[in-house]
């Protein structure tokens, strides 16, 4: 009883919380659902008469969302599983391979890390045109790519490099080639936490707007968060539309989240025994 009542305080500040964070989803949905009539006599805190569904089929429409989400699902898978893979091999060389310098290459991706995105544009723009890239979807894969495998890699170092050398020694005595002992032993070992790189590589990338909005020009390589940005700032949207909007633009990442929450949960469980 007395470590239940000990529980009790906690579970309520999670409770609100929890409200903080998921009121603001509801409201959006409520309001996509609205008439721009319904929304102008009772404001967006009132409840619809009905469903109305115009706003989310004209914007839909307008802006080809089926084209624009293909776009961010490729991009956002490409560059997640891209990323992880890069991070593992990079990681690899660094915590176990014990590579001279360890310390100053940690640094320097940790500087990455750290780089404002606005710093980023015009060498990123400068080196896709000369490249022949400029205006395709690989080259914002490339660019994603390097900057997550970044994090990625000064994660996935320090975690490889508390793995026991004792294992990796007895793999190679066994005649475990290099690769062998990455793939057949690292990688399995390490696989709750490439689970959760890959979730937070997916939805980091899903939401990126700056450099998407630079690289990408014509309208049938546009993604979801551009084409948003996009519209918004042409002033073609009523408060319907724009609840709508936000709605078709965060429900795929929520769903991909919810998808892969036990995936990430114990990625992070896994990570803190350790």
């Amino acid at each position: 009883m007395t470590a239940a009542l000990r529980r009790s305080p906690v579970f309520a500040a999670l409770c609100v919380a929890a409200l903080f964070m998921v009121l603001p989803f509801v409201v959006v949905a409520v309001n996509a659902v609205k008439s721009p009539a319904e929304y102008a006599r009772g404001g967006p805190l009132a409840l619809p008469d009905g469903l109305y569904l115009d706003g989310l089929t004209d914007f839909w429409e307008r802006v080809d969302y089926g084209q624009k989400l293909l776009n961010s699902v490729l991009i956002s898978g490409s560059v997640a599983v891209l990323a992880a893979g890069l991070s593992v091999l990079t990681a690899y060389a660094i915590g176990i391979g014990r590579i001279r310098g360890r310390t100053w290459v940690l640094a320097f991706f940790v500087l990455a890390n750290v780089l404002p995105q606005e710093s980023l544009v015009y060498p990123v723009y400068f080196l896709s045109k000369q490249a022949g890239l400029y205006d395709t979807r690989l080259s914002v894969v490339i660019v994603f790519t390097v900057l997550q495998a970044a994090f990625g890699t000064y994660l996935l170092s320090s975690v490889l490099g508390r793995f026991p050398r004792e294992i990796v020694e007895a793999a190679r005595i066994d005649g475990a080639s290099t690769w062998q002992v990455l793939w057949r032993i690292v990688v399995p070992v390490s696989r709750p936490t490439l689970g959760v790189l890959l979730v937070l590589f997916f939805v980091w990338t899903w939401n990126e707007f700056l450099l998407p909005l630079v690289m990408l020009i014509s309208n049938d390589n546009q993604t979801v968060s551009v084409a948003l940005g996009v519209l918004q700032g042409q002033r073609l949207m009523d408060a319907t539309m724009t609840n709508a909007a936000a709605l078709l633009g965060v429900l795929p990442a929520l769903v991909f989240f919810l998808l892969f929450q036990r995936t990430l949960t114990r990625g992070i469980a896994v990570g803190a025994v350790k």
